[in-house]
């Protein structure tokens, strides 16, 4: 009997909790059963791990990489076995992606038409399309159930669901989960409690703005008495945050949030499929987080935690932002379909924040608005507006990558690869922030008591002084309380087949799609710092890394 090669694919989503290496045995193990009596061999295999079956072939890794394969005429295989098509197609994915193995004349082998998949047998084709819809509605009915009984423990039973605590409470232990099997696992169920420094703050921000100060007058205000915003609270959870200074959309967040009723608020934001390109609905949709109507949040029958407002006070917050025009109180903010190939990798060098995406005139730029939304109490001398053009970076990173990963400079990549791993993870580079800010502070400090030495009004210089030290006590807390996870070395040979996959991928950056580029970008590893009195962009290479 004669052998023939088959490549595997299979799926499995831990969304559901299941073992990837259990599920991956148990697919194969089925397409060995349908292939080997026929002198079937497997010599490939393609596997997606973490994957939603929602999710087009062409978005999912391992599958994108079997349908690339097809085309190789030394693929080394002439067929593919699929042990569980409920698993690897959903909704009309079969009838989008089978053409491809037709044209290429690679047989698709499914347990459930016994072999492979004739393309002119009607049968087989109505038992593939029957699984897509199975396959879908199978998806809707779990998401149904468990957004129903999210909805009735919230609602019903008041319990937390999850997610961090609103500043102001901290996570208490609440005993066994009431899963017996989670409880048998050792988890435990949680609840909220005050917390005896945040919970005060919350009342304050509460009692100002009803006495009539602003969004902005409140970080101000915050600020200036040196009482450490959220993520200066809590910065082991917010390490992608400085913390220099209270924002207006801190304040605007903890005045609509009605936890601080004392219920438990659930559903306030919701995950919502789009379509990834409506001129192509072939790549399906992506998910996208949405603050939902007021009328659709559910709201837990009893008290379930200690209240820091009343409800009539809470209520007289939302009167008065309604009455502002305050658009994040219940409705859905809009979002933009357009791509950005720069998407959380760009970095202000003035206050180290994320650039935000904004179209212009059809061209995306990246912008900084510190000054806008940040307390000014902290005295950062920043612009009102850091404004730059995407294609200003790209044309320009581009070319870097193209020479680093030249061939004949693939020594000295690895060198810079390796030297790398030396600067830390992205926890190492908050530190050096942290440090840099308090060298700032104590720079300032010996010129301000100069000043004082020399003469200058006693009371000005004294309030210059109490704030730079508010400043540094920010800064040291931040310091004192981030942990820095431990990273594994990789060895360079490890680091020259990462070296070998990214040249692959960067040759082809100047004709790639911008949001296939923007994933290569990410993929890289790049953090780039943009310094606006400089009128250059700084980038630094990063080293992906598990621990």
């Amino acid at each position: 009997m004669n052998t023939i090669p088959f490549a595997f694919y299979g799926r499995v989503s831990t969304e559901d909790n299941q073992d990837p290496q259990s599920s991956r045995a148990w697919q194969i193990t089925r397409s060995r059963a349908l292939i080997e009596p026929r002198g079937g061999v497997i010599v490939a295999e393609f596997f997606d791990v973490d994957k939603s079956r929602s999710i087009p072939w062409q978005r999912r890794p391992h599958a994108a990489a079997l349908l690339a394969e097809l085309r190789n005429p030394d693929r080394g295989f002439g067929a593919v076995v699929i042990g569980e098509p409920h698993r690897a197609f959903y909704g009309n994915q079969y009838s989008l992606t089978f053409p491809v193995f037709e044209h290429f004349g690679v047989q698709l082998w499914v347990p459930e038409v016994g072999g492979p998949i004739d393309p002119t047998n009607e049968a087989h084709d109505l038992v593939m399309s029957v699984f897509g819809g199975m396959s879908k509605g199978e998806r809707n009915r779990i998401k149904i159930r468990v957004r129903s009984a999210m909805s009735a423990q919230a609602q019903m039973e008041g319990r937390f669901l999850g997610g961090r605590p609103p500043y102001g409470y901290r996570l208490a232990d609440a005993g066994p989960h009431p899963n017996p099997a989670k409880a048998a696992d050792g988890k435990r169920a949680h609840r909220l409690e005050l917390d005896s420094a945040a919970a005060p703050v919350v009342e304050e921000i509460f009692a100002a703005f009803l006495d009539g100060y602003g969004l902005f007058a409140i970080a101000e205000r915050l600020t200036r008495n040196g009482i450490p915003s959220p993520s200066a609270h809590d910065p082991a959870r917010n390490r992608h945050r400085s913390g220099i200074a209270w924002s207006k959309s801190a304040v605007r967040a903890i005045l609509t949030n009605p936890r601080y009723v004392g219920h438990q608020v659930w559903n306030r934001q919701g995950k919502h499929e789009v379509l990834m390109n409506v001129d192509d609905v072939s790549l399906g949709h992506t998910t996208r987080l949405r603050w939902n109507a007021k009328e659709d949040w559910v709201w837990s029958e009893q008290v379930v935690h200690p209240p820091i407002v009343s409800k009539e006070d809470f209520d007289a917050v939302q009167m008065t932002l309604t009455g502002r025009g305050n658009r994040h109180t219940d409705k859905t903010r809009k979002r933009t379909p357009k791509p950005y190939q720069l998407r959380g990798l760009l970095y202000c060098g003035i206050c180290d924040r994320r650039m935000q995406g904004q179209w212009v005139n059809d061209a995306p730029y990246y912008r900084c608005r510190f000054p806008e939304e940040y307390a000014l109490a902290n005295h950062l001398m920043h612009p009102r507006n850091v404004y730059l053009r995407e294609d200003r970076v790209v044309l320009r990173l581009d070319r870097w990558l193209g020479r680093l990963f030249a061939p004949h400079r693939v020594d000295q990549t690895l060198d810079l690869l390796v030297a790398a791993q030396d600067l830390g993870p992205p926890e190492v580079h908050a530190l050096a922030v942290a440090r840099r800010q308090i060298a700032e502070c104590d720079r300032k400090l010996a010129q301000h008591r100069a000043a004082l030495e020399a003469g200058a009004d006693p009371s000005l210089v004294t309030g210059w002084i109490q704030e730079e030290l508010v400043r540094k006590k920010a800064a040291e807390q931040r310091l004192s309380s981030a942990h820095v996870r431990p990273q594994k070395r990789l060895g360079r040979d490890e680091l020259a087949e990462i070296t070998h996959r990214l040249g692959d991928m960067v040759r082809v950056l100047s004709n790639a799609d911008p949001i296939r580029k923007g994933k290569i970008y990410a993929e890289i590893g790049l953090r780039l710092t943009y310094h606006p009195s400089k009128q250059k962009s700084w980038s630094r290479l990063l080293v992906t890394r598990t621990p």
